[in-house]
């Protein structure tokens, strides 16, 4: 399972990378992952056309589309739409930060989990 990772440099530019769950176990058709630390959980709704300049992420936090995507720009000029399903842990909380912007003008449910 890959999740999207947005993070900053010492340099203060933000970047893509991609993180590979690690499973811990496996039972009954599953595989687990370890137990990962969380602060809360922040629903959240997004007009369809939303286009957000310049920003940093408020907090270290985990990001789950759950019926729309988002479309996110590094300040390295790369550019990944994250989709319905996907994950992305947002960590380039100090820098430019990343230009955020709706996909095809859908109105966007997410999960906000928080780790710091």
């Amino acid at each position: 399972m890959r999740i999207h990772n947005l993070f900053t440099d010492a340099d203060g530019e933000s970047h893509f990378r991609d993180i590979e769950v690690e499973w811990e176990s496996e039972r009954n058709f599953s595989k687990y992952s370890a137990r990962l630390p969380a602060t809360g959980i922040i629903f959240r709704e997004t007009a369809g056309d939303y286009d957000l300049d310049w920003h940093p992420a408020p907090r270290r936090q985990y990001i789950i589309n759950l019926d729309a995507g988002a479309q996110l720009t590094a300040s390295d000029g790369e550019v990944r739409t994250i989709n319905a399903g996907e994950v992305i842990l947002v960590e380039d909380t100090t820098g430019k930060g990343h230009l955020s912007k709706s996909v095809g003008g859908k109105l966007r449910h997410s999960i906000f989990v928080p780790i710091d």
